[in-house]
């Protein structure tokens, strides 16, 4: 578990910083609400509720035409259960040989696999809290490799360096 620690400190920032990055070199045609739109209103914070929905904690912010897309993405478009990631997880590992991700697509892979951070941390038995780090560390495993696309040896899939173990550690 302290492995799973230490990829959930690692990555979690991580991929809330790379929208920024690969919105506007990874992805043609991008939309420049996007560079800002999740780090900015991520920094602000989120809460997870009792009914299982995500929001900004910050209201001012959450008012903003930004805050409100966000919420909408988070309300209608993130899995709320894990049956719904891991549902997406295996679309996105069935899209791994072709093209990249659209924006809205890597967006949505982003922020589901955020919502896996803050419902690992709400989760109450450690079978469930395993299951939602496991599908995070391979959202995140996704993520990277629809960020090699077009830039890695085809079929070989990005280093993960010592973090590949930590997923052999799962069922």
């Amino acid at each position: 578990m302290a492995g799973i620690l230490q990829l959930l400190a690692c990555l979690g920032p991580a991929i809330c910083l790379l929208p920024g990055v690969t919105t506007t070199q990874h992805h043609a045609g991008h939309n420049p609400s996007l560079k800002w739109l999740p780090l900015q209103l991520l920094w602000a914070g989120l809460e997870l509720d009792a009914m299982g929905q995500l929001h900004i904690q910050d209201e001012e912010l959450a008012s903003t035409r930004p805050g409100r897309r966000l919420g909408f993405l988070l309300q209608h478009q993130v899995p709320k259960d894990l049956e719904g990631a891991e549902q997406q997880l295996q679309e996105l590992q069935d899209q791994r040989k072709g093209p990249p991700l659209s924006p809205w697509d890597f967006e949505q892979l982003l922020l589901t696999g955020l919502s896996c951070v803050y419902r690992l941390h709400a989760a109450g038995e450690a079978e469930e809290r395993g299951r939602w780090a496991q599908v995070f560390a391979l959202l995140a495993q996704e993520t990277l490799w629809d960020l090699c696309k077009g830039f890695c040896p085809q079929d070989q899939p990005p280093w993960l360096g010592p973090w590949a173990s930590i997923l052999d550690t799962f069922p």
